[in-house]
C-alpha cells in the first residue's frame, strides 16, 4: 500500500501547474547558465598533446576530425583496469545515438582514457560502442585536466572539481575522504583496487579550433556530469525518483533479464 499523498485530478492539476512555473524558471536559468558557459574566456593550449587512436598517433587538433569544436569525455579507465568504470559506462551508453547529431553541428565527441588503446578497443567492442575513443597512456593530458592523479597526489591531496581535496586514506576495503563513501564495489568491478580506481576521475572538457589554434573553453567534473547521464534525467521524472540504495547500476550487459528482475521484485 502506498504511503504517498493522493488526491483528485483537480488537486493534481493545480499542484502540477504550480510546479510548471518553477520548472520554467529552472529552464530559463539553465539557458542563462549556458550563455555564461559559452562566454567564458578561451585559453590557448600551448602543450603538444598526443594520443593513440584507431587511426594511429594523433594530436589534440587531430581529434577534432575536421570540425571546429571538440567535446572530450574523460572516461575512468586506468592502465591497470580490466574494464571501464560502470558509472562512466552508463553515461557512455548514450554516446552512439547522438554523436551523429553533434557531428552534423560541427562538434566532435571523443572519449579519452589512460588505458592502452588495445584495452579500450576490446571494451568498446564488448559494449557495442562506435564513438571514437583515444588513449592518453604515458602522457600528461589526463593529469593536466585534473582527471588523473599520482599516488603522491592521492596521499597529499589534489585539486579536483575546482577545490582542494583532503588527502585520501585507505580504511579496510574502502577509501574515504572526510568520511565520504565506499567505492570498493566499483573498484572491484574494474578489476583493480580502491587506490588505483580513485586515481582516475570523471569529467568532460570542451575545446575549439580556430585558425589552427586549439583553445580550452570549459571543463566540468563530479556532479557537473549529472546532466550528461541520461538515465538520471529519466529517473528524476519517475514516481520514486532516483530511489538509490548503494551502487545499484551495472554495465548494461551485467543486469540479467528484465523478467528475472520483475520476478525477484514480486517474490
Amino acid at each position: 500500500m502506498t504511503t504517498h499523498i493522493t488526491g483528485t485530478r483537480e488537486e493534481w492539476l493545480a499542484a502540477r501547474i504550480a510546479l510548471l512555473q518553477e520548472e520554467k524558471e529552472l529552464t530559463r536559468r539553465s539557458d542563462e547558465l549556458a550563455r555564461r558557459r559559452q562566454a567564458l574566456p578561451w585559453v590557448r593550449i600551448e602543450k603538444q598533446y598526443e594520443f593513440d587512436t584507431e587511426e594511429g598517433r594523433a594530436s589534440l587538433a587531430d581529434l577534432f576530425r575536421g570540425r571546429s569544436q571538440l567535446l572530450v569525455y574523460h572516461f575512468m579507465f586506468g592502465p591497470d583496469f580490466t574494464a571501464g568504470c560502470p558509472s562512466c559506462s552508463s553515461i557512455a551508453d548514450g554516446f552512439n545515438a547522438f554523436t551523429v547529431h553533434l557531428a552534423n553541428h560541427d562538434v566532435t565527441l571523443v572519449a579519452v582514457s589512460r588505458a592502452s588503446l588495445a584495452k579500450l578497443q576490446a571494451y568498446k567492442q564488448r559494449m557495442g560502442w562506435t564513438f571514437p575513443w583515444a588513449s592518453s597512456l604515458g602522457r600528461d593530458f589526463n593529469y593536466d585536466f585534473n582527471v588523473s592523479l599520482t599516488e603522491e597526489q592521492q596521499r597529499e591531496g589534489v585539486e579536483y572539481n575546482y577545490r582542494r581535496e583532503a588527502a585520501w586514506t585507505l580504511r579496510g576495503d574502502a577509501m574515504t575522504s572526510g568520511g565520504e563513501g565506499p567505492v570498493a564495489q566499483l573498484a572491484a568491478s574494474t578489476g583493480t583496487d580502491v587506490g588505483a580506481y580513485t586515481r582516475e576521475r570523471p569529467g568532460m572538457s570542451a575545446f575549439v579550433l580556430q585558425d589552427g589554434v586549439v583553445h580550452h573553453t570549459y571543463s566540468t567534473y563530479a556532479r557537473g556530469l549529472d546532466a550528461l547521464w541520461g538515465v538520471y534525467q529519466w529517473l528524476d521524472r519517475a514516481p520514486l525518483g532516483r530511489n538509490e540504495t548503494g551502487v545499484w547500476w551495472r554495465r548494461r550487459d551485467e543486469y540479467g533479464s528484465v523478467e528475472a528482475h520483475c520476478c525477484a521484485a514480486s517474490a
